[in-house]
């Protein structure tokens, strides 16, 4: 029901202090807004990590929508938000593909990498799976800074020959020998961090120099062979490292690699090493970027079907994206479409 108007004024018309006064309630609005935000217990963290950062509140409340839609994604792909991996990412821009315009894909990807940052923030994930996905095109060429296998073999060597740190020295002596372990199954095996994290001793068998992956949900089991020079150094670390580390600890478990902290799990020990790596050698970014690195490096050598057990991908359509005609021919187009830096 229209309110009678008794001034005689027009209803529509603007006057400076009606002006005035719509902006004040509007900034009263949104500091009442803020600080309820602010202050509630049941406020998802998402959204107070958002304004911490300077986010406004709209675009906080708009990137948790855009969460939660990609939460129940999830759900319905039974993929839990932690074992997300670039794969997944790309799987699920590509579902908005002709439903949304470009522009609210390159949003909803914007909302992604925030919320992989703050999980990584938490130390729920290790890494951004979010990192080298584009839009444009969203090509299915895996886009990483490729390294040779030389270049992966300096890594790896680089680190053994750097002397521990100063401080406790028996302690970062063992740390650095398990973290040598993990460096070689990177490089000359090609695990993930989740491969890394679930391996248990009776997996590793020195007697025929292998090493067994389990499957998962989004992986094949393999066994792998270990390199000649990997057998002794991790027969010193099941026999001597370990075996200290779980000594120290009080730890029981059969996890194989173990920290020598409270807790079972590797992230913090994989977010130092790869910190360590990465200002040893400015090239190195990240463990998936090795993982690509290393496959790459198997498509030279190996067929198509060989590596797909190599690397556990379910489909051969994951080796595929892998596939280069020339080294080069990878470093031009991530210059091009998707430059780092």
């Amino acid at each position: 029901m229209r309110k009678n108007n008794s001034s005689g004024a027009s209803p529509l018309g603007k006057t400076k202090d009606s002006s005035t006064r719509k902006k004040k309630v509007t900034q009263d609005a949104e500091l009442e807004l803020l600080q309820r935000l602010q202050n509630e217990k049941d406020q998802p963290g998402f959204i107070k990590y958002l304004l911490q950062k300077g986010y406004s509140i709209k675009s906080g409340e708009r990137y948790l929508k855009d969460i939660e839609r990609y939460k129940k994604w999830l759900d319905k792909q039974n993929i839990t938000q932690e074992v997300v991996s670039y794969n997944d990412i790309t799987h699920y821009i590509q579902s908005k593909k002709g439903k949304v315009k470009q522009i609210t894909i390159a949003t909803v990807l914007a909302s992604l990498k925030q919320y992989y940052n703050y999980l990584q923030e938490l130390g729920f994930v290790t890494e951004n799976p979010t990192l080298n996905v584009q839009i444009k095109g969203v090509k299915r060429r895996i886009l990483h800074n490729i390294l040779s296998t030389q270049e992966l073999e300096k890594i790896y060597f680089d680190y053994k020959r750097v002397p521990a740190e100063a401080g406790n020295s028996s302690k970062i002596s063992l740390s650095k020998k398990r973290n040598e372990i993990i460096i070689s199954l990177l490089i000359y095996q090609g695990l993930n961090t989740n491969d890394i994290q679930n391996l248990i001793t009776k997996d590793v068998k020195l007697r025929e120099g292998t090493i067994y992956i389990k499957g998962s949900r989004r992986s094949n089991e393999r066994t792998l062979k270990l390199e000649s020079h990997q057998i002794l150094d991790f027969m010193e670390y099941t026999l001597q490292v370990r075996q200290t580390i779980i000594n120290e600890t009080k730890k029981e478990t059969d996890l194989f690699f173990v920290t020598q902290g409270s807790s079972l799990k590797l992230q913090n020990v994989m977010q130092k090493l790869m910190g360590k790596l990465h200002k040893q050698n400015k090239q190195v970014q990240s463990v998936q970027q090795i993982r690509a690195s290393v496959i790459t490096g198997w498509l030279k050598v190996y067929n198509l079907r060989e590596v797909q057990y190599f690397a556990g991908h379910r489909y051969v359509s994951s080796t595929e994206n892998y596939l280069i005609n020339d080294l080069e021919d990878l470093k031009e187009d991530i210059g091009k479409y998707h430059p780092i830096g």
